[in-house]
Formats: structure tokens, C-alpha cells, sequence
């Protein structure tokens, strides 16, 4: 070799380093999901796609980040991600410390990696939170910014070992009675104000709940001014996830949300794995996981704590949700555990856009308020269908192990009355149009519940009842009541065991209810005791 060509080939080489990389390395992230997990699911579905992001990383503190719970590191960490961003994607590392922050956007090909006791705590300051349009139980509205959220990002992840607290106790009302008393006389000591026997944090945050006719989405409310006045009832969510593809959250602890907790919307392609996700039980709309129109799902190994319903599949709510138009399918959710909750499994009430193609596996639920609980109320529309669910474990179930309620009133199991119930049954039945929800071909199996209220209930819409319903292989032992069955049509128990001193079923206003079997019809409402 000449000298010449020596001496070419040293230079390559010393400027590679220098040279733009065409050819990044992606390491894939997280654990890898075991592809048994698609086996023998009744339909089909696309595998859902990982994230995975180029060996590059950075630290928020090389941006600046403090950790002493005092500096606000706001820029730092969204400087960071940014950083990462621009350089074609990586890792930012939050390390071992209690980080305080406003608002935290995640970017395109960026993992926020949370080191083993990394907190990150978000401030109690209404003020860091810019008031934004967006969607909030299914309508669009105006909320504050959410403590962590992403729009339109591809491969996107969440990891690690830390934890995130929203500091929720500064922005939610509290009813009195959640508390004890001596929980409820320090709350109110702490300022704030009181009415109807609910503590609010501030008089802005009562006008925002006096002015919400429909849940917790304001009426009347126009100039930027009343809008700014009521900001502190206008809670985020936690994390706030908007027409992503490729997101993964796993390994994490997030507690303490202003309300919902998780809410991917109109996401694809998403994994929720070995999350942790704690709210207080008194939380006001405190649930764990709001999936809502999302498409090709993983919701596994988790456990959720929360303080309204847990695990809750939505499609958006009335015309703002049809016209949206994005069903919640393709979505397996395997392995969870749930500690609290309104409800253990939830569809609903908000599910105008449909519901299909759900499995549902191998979860328990400890002393949840309803185990399986599907819910929904005229003027939603939409289909709720193709839903399977196997092998659930509960105890402890204060009410329904399993409730279909189609007269959802908005509020929780055991706080409406017999006659607030009856008052809405009792209204004149409108005809079937695009408004009429319908729940069709839900197929449940292999569930044990020790303790519960009503061991079933299903309540039916009588322009549009629940159609084709199977039930087998249960037991529920120590009930305090049977199953109801009203407004259907093609329910079917096979193997079903109830334990109970009163009847252990009743129908009424039900077209072919096949108990092992035999056939029952009851078109009265008169409810007709059947025996299993």
C-alpha cells in the first residue's frame, strides 16, 4: 500500500466520528412482549407495535435540573426532551431525586427513563397549567394543560423505576362523606371553601362546579376571563396522550391525579405494562385508566388503585363522541390487579364512537364497587360488541360482580337511590335513532366472586335491549342478593352458581333467557322467579 493511500485511509478514519450518521442504531424498549399473549384471542388483531429509540441519552441535570423539591424544573426537563428530540431521539434520564415541575410535553422518539427513587413532583401552582381546548369526558371543552401529555408523537415511552405525583389533593373537591370527621375538620381548616357538605380548594373552582350542568364540562362560561376564574376546577388529567402511535408506559408509578389518571385518546398502537397507578379513594373522577378511541391496545401486568373506575374503555360521549367517530378496539387486557375502584373492568358511560374487539384476562379485583361494569344512557349511541372476558378473580364487591346498567345516571354504585333509577325507567320510550346505545355479543367466562351485593344485574334499554350475552362457568358465593335480568334479549347462563338466601333469579321484560339449556321468556314487569 503507498503512502498516499496510508494516508487517505488515517484521515477516513479519524473524520468518521465526525461525519453525519446515516446508519443509527435503535435499541428496542423495555421488556419484550412474549407473543403468547395473541394466542387464541377470538379475534383478529394486529401485533401491537413496540417503540424503540437510538443509543443516545442525556441527563435533565446536564440542563440544569435541580433536585432539592424547591427549584421549578420546568425548562430543564422540557429543554432535555427537546434536545433529544432535534438529535433524531434517545433517552432523557431523570435520576434518584424529588424533582419539581410544571407541565412536561413529550416529543417524537424520546424515553423519559426514571432511575430507581426518582420523583418527579408536579406543582400545586393552578397558574403553570395554560388553559387548553381539548377533550374531557368524552365532549370538547376547555381543561388546564396536563401534567404530562403529548400530541401527535410517534414512538414515545415513559420507563423505568420512578414515580409521578400531580399533586391532585390541591385541585379536587372532596365530599364529606369520604372523610372521617377529624380527616374532614383539618381539610376544612386548611382554607378553601364549603358547600353542600363538599370542600372545594378555592371560590373559583365552586363557580366551575356550579356552572356544570353535564358532568364536569362547564356551561356559560365564555370570555377568557371566566374561563381563567374557574381554572382551578378545571383538573387535568395526569397524563394526557393525543393521537399518538407507538407510545409505551412501563415500569412506572403514577398517583395523585387532579382526576383521570391515564388518558391515551386516539392513540395506536399503545402498551401499559407493569404501570403502577394510585389515586385516593375519596378522589372525585379519580379513575386509573381512561382508554378512550384507541386502536391495537396492551393493558397488561398492572396494578391500579383509583379512586372512580379503574381500568375504563370510552369511544367519546353523545354527538361530540359520533362525530368523532374512533371506536376503542383491538385491546387485550391481561394480568392486572385491581386494589379499589368503582368499578374493576369498566366500558363506558362515554362510548358514542363504539366499543369492539375486546379480551379481557387472568384479572382480579379486591373490593372494587363493581367487578365488570358496563354503562351507558340514552342520547350516547354507539356499539358496544365483541367483548370476551376470562378467568376473573374478585372478593369483597359491595355491589354487582357484574352489571350491565343502560340508565347510567352519572353517579356511583350504591350513591343513586331506587328512585332516581326508577324516575328515568319510568320516561316515555323514545324510538331507536343514531342516540340509542346498544351492547350486543359480550361473552364472560370462568369467574369466581366471594362476598358481593346483587350477584348480577342487567338492565336493558326497552327500544334497545342487551343483546346476546353469555355467562358460564361462575360462582358467587356469600351474595347478598341473585341475578336480575331486564330488557334483554339472548342472554344465556351455563354453569352459573349463586349463592344467596333470597331467589336466586329473577326476569322480567326478557325475551329468550336460556338457563342450562332451558329457555325462559317473561314479557311482563312483573319480575318471574326462575329456578337454577
Amino acid at each position: 500500500m503507498n503512502t498516499l493511500l496510508k494516508k487517505l485511509l488515517v484521515l477516513t478514519a479519524l473524520c468518521l466520528p465526525l461525519m453525519p450518521v446515516q446508519n443509527v442504531i435503535y435499541a428496542q424498549c423495555g421488556n419484550q412482549i412474549d407473543d403468547s399473549i395473541y394466542e387464541n384471542l377470538p379475534f383478529d388483531m394486529p401485533k401491537v407495535e413496540q417503540p424503540s429509540f437510538p443509543k443516545h441519552s442525556v441527563s435533565i441535570v446536564d440542563f440544569g435540573a435541580v433536585s432539592d423539591g424547591i427549584t421549578l424544573n420546568t425548562k430543564a426537563i422540557n429543554d432535555a426532551i427537546k434536545a433529544v428530540n432535534a438529535h433524531g431521539g434517545g433517552k432523557v434520564i431523570i435520576p434518584e431525586g424529588l424533582w419539581l415541575t410544571g407541565p412536561i410535553e413529550l416529543l417524537s422518539n424520546v424515553n423519559l427513563y426514571t432511575e430507581k427513587n426518582a420523583l418527579v413532583l408536579f406543582t400545586g401552582d393552578f397558574n403553570a397549567y395554560p388553559i387548553i381546548e381539548t377533550s374531557f369526558e368524552g365532549l370538547e371543552t376547555r381543561r388546564c394543560q396536563s401534567p404530562i401529555f403529548a400530541r401527535n408523537a410517534e414512538n414515545i415511552a415513559i420507563t423505568g423505576s420512578g414515580v409521578f405525583d400531580g399533586s391532585g389533593d390541591s385541585w379536587r373537591p372532596v365530599k364529606k362523606g369520604k372523610l372521617t370527621a377529624s380527616q374532614w375538620n383539618e381539610l376544612v381548616k386548611s382554607g378553601g371553601v364549603v358547600d353542600n357538605s363538599i370542600w372545594y380548594p378555592t371560590a373559583g373552582a365552586l363557580k366551575g362546579a356550579l356552572a356544570c350542568k353535564d358532568f364536569n364540562n362547564p356551561v356559560g362560561i365564555n370570555t377568557d376571563e371566566e374561563w381563567n376564574e374557574i381554572r382551578p376546577w378545571l383538573r387535568p388529567v395526569l397524563l394526557n396522550i393525543v393521537k399518538s402511535k407507538k407510545v409505551l408506559l412501563e415500569g412506572v408509578t403514577f398517583k395523585n391525579s387532579p382526576s383521570w389518571c391515564l388518558h391515551p385518546l386516539s392513540c395506536e398502537h399503545i402498551t401499559i405494562n407493569n404501570v403502577k397507578v394510585f389515586n385516593p379513594w375519596y378522589s372525585q373522577n379519580g379513575d386509573a385508566l381512561d382508554l378512550e378511541s384507541c386502536k391495537n391496545a396492551l393493558i397488561i401486568n398492572n396494578i391500579f388503585d383509583a379512586g372512580d373506575d379503574a381500568i375504563c374503555i370510552k369511544s367519546g360521549k353523545d354527538e361530540d363522541g359520533r362525530k368523532r367517530g374512533e371506536a376503542c378496539q383491538n385491546v387485550v387486557v391481561k394480568n392486572n390487579t385491581v386494589l379499589h375502584g368503582h368499578g374493576g373492568f369498566v366500558v363506558g358511560s362515554e362510548m358514542s364512537g363504539g366499543v369492539k374487539n375486546v379480551y379481557v384476562s387472568d384479572c382480579t379485583f379486591l373490593g372494587t364497587d363493581v367487578g365488570l361494569r358496563f354503562k351507558s344512557t340514552r342520547g350516547r349511541g354507539g356499539v358496544v360488541e365483541g367483548i370476551y372476558i376470562h378467568n376473573i378473580h374478585m372478593i369483597d364487591i359491595p355491589h354487582e360482580p357484574l352489571l350491565f346498567d343502560l340508565f347510567y345516571g352519572g353517579k356511583a354504585a350504591g350513591e343513586e337511590t331506587e328512585s332516581d333509577l326508577a324516575g328515568r325507567m319510568k320516561a316515555a320510550v323514545p324510538p331507536v335513532t343514531i342516540e340509542t346505545p346498544a351492547f350486543r355479543d359480550i361473552h364472560i367466562s370462568n369467574v369466581i366472586c366471594k362476598g358481593s351485593g346483587r350477584a348480577m344485574f342487567f338492565n336493558g334499554l326497552p327500544e334497545m335491549p342487551i343483546q346476546n350475552v353469555t355467562v358460564k362457568n361462575v360462582t358467587i358465593s356469600d351474595a347478598k342478593e341473585g341475578i336480575v335480568i331486564s330488557q334483554t334479549q339472548g342472554v344465556t347462563l351455563e354453569n352459573v352458581r349463586i349463592e344467596t338466601k333470597g331467589d336466586v333469579l329473577q326476569i322480567k321484560n326478557a325475551k329468550d333467557v336460556k338457563v342450562n339449556g332451558k329457555t325462559y321468556e317473561n314479557k311482563s314487569s312483573k319480575a318471574q322467579a326462575i329456578q337454577m
